[in-house]
């Protein structure tokens, strides 16, 4: 038929750019609307995310998918991090202990 490149290869690049487009608009909205599963106890519609910001950080790095932590990572400033699982009393063993060795690498 005269492609230079097999519809394989073309199919996957349009699957990986609907893929990063989707992600980059789910990014830009700043997750705005939190999912209620992590903020069960609360409206997620109401959360201030400057103001309960140790709130949404343990309940994200304890209890979130990759995509909210991705987030999370972009969102707020390290050292925040750093200071929220340090501190936590919240936050499970094995969460606290696996987010401590990985902002300890950083």
């Amino acid at each position: 038929m005269g492609f230079s490149v097999p519809v394989r290869e073309i199919l996957e690049f349009f699957c990986f750019l609907s893929v990063a487009v989707l992600g980059f608009l789910c990014y830009n909205e700043g997750m705005k609307k939190l999912r209620q599963a992590l903020f069960w106890d609360t409206d997620p519609a109401k959360i201030d995310l400057q103001k309960n910001a140790q709130y949404v950080i343990e309940r994200v790095l304890d209890l979130g998918n990759d995509r909210e932590v991705r987030w999370l990572w972009k969102f707020y400033d390290k050292k925040l991090l750093k200071k929220v699982v340090t501190n936590s009393r919240s936050l499970r063993p094995k969460a606290k202990n696996l987010w401590t060795l990985v902002l300890n690498q950083k």
